[in-house]
């Protein structure tokens, strides 16, 4: 593996750069200061909330690129790369649907602000992890037109991909649909996907697949893992992104990104 090439590294957020209790290793930042100085480029891909990123990476947020909402929103410095929104129609059928699942919690995922409906504390707990700012509304369908939605994310205490996935699978043709976690699915529009986002990163720093490394571990993550010659599944991956990568390596609480990391520093050395 001559990962000399590489001059862009992408990493998904949770179950592959974060360990298990939502932290960025020290480790990360000191190995981020060894790439800045070989001029790779860093960007992080999440289906979190922008500020959420942010809140991990306060130091370095000016210096790196963010993906965020799953390819709905990304970013460099203040610069906008990419917005993709969903229809008001579109977020009204949604949570229509939405409404019949038993179980569901709800969360339209605004540019700025997330709005949810719930008030069940043990939600609210979970759901502010990945979101920072967000608003409790009586009716989130009375808001379907008064804002840019990027996507709207689902949690499910038990299985998004049991109970959720199954209901909404069929939900039609022009929304991407994706089982983000173990408990968490995504639906956005149709072009709103980490690869898009990702393949208007490289655009701008003219870097091309052979010299791109992205690491992932859930169904999210497939377009960006398609975007890179050295894709990365974590040990921790769903079976299906083990499968679709090129590479494995050790899980978020093994530093699985960091190792590859070093690696790569010592490559270009």
């Amino acid at each position: 593996m001559n990962l000399s090439k590489v001059k862009l590294v992408v990493s998904d957020m949770d179950g592959t750069l974060l360990n298990s209790k939502h932290e960025v290793s020290p480790l990360f930042f000191e190995l981020f200061s060894k790439l800045k100085q070989q001029n790779i480029h860093f960007c992080a891909a999440s289906g979190r909330q922008y500020n959420s990123i942010v809140s991990k990476f306060e130091a370095i947020i000016n210096e790196i690129f963010v993906i965020s909402e799953n390819g709905g929103l990304a970013k460099h410095k203040d610069e906008l790369l990419v917005l993709n929104v969903l229809s008001a129609d579109k977020i009204i059928k949604i949570i229509t649907a939405l409404r019949l699942v038993e179980g569901a919690n709800i969360v339209l995922c605004g540019k700025d602000t997330a709005l949810i409906e719930s008030t069940d504390q043990e939600f609210i707990n979970l759901f502010q992890e990945y979101y920072n700012d967000y608003k409790i509304v009586d009716d989130l369908i009375d808001f379907a037109s008064k804002d840019d939605f990027l996507k709207i994310a689902i949690y499910h205490f038990e299985s998004s991909e049991k109970f959720i996935y199954p209901v909404i699978k069929d939900l039609g043709n022009d929304l991407l649909i994706k089982i983000s976690g173990t408990n968490w699915l995504d639906i956005s529009d149709k072009k709103a996907n980490k690869g898009n986002a990702l393949r208007e990163v490289q655009q701008i720093l003219n870097v091309t697949k052979e010299e791109t490394m992205v690491f992932g571990d859930y169904h999210n993550d497939i377009e960006m893992l398609q975007e890179a010659d050295f894709s990365f599944a974590m040990k921790n991956a769903h079976k299906d992104i083990k499968e679709i990568a090129n590479y494995t390596t050790e899980s978020n609480d093994n530093f699985g990104v960091e190792r590859i990391i070093e690696q790569l520093v010592k490559s270009k050395n």
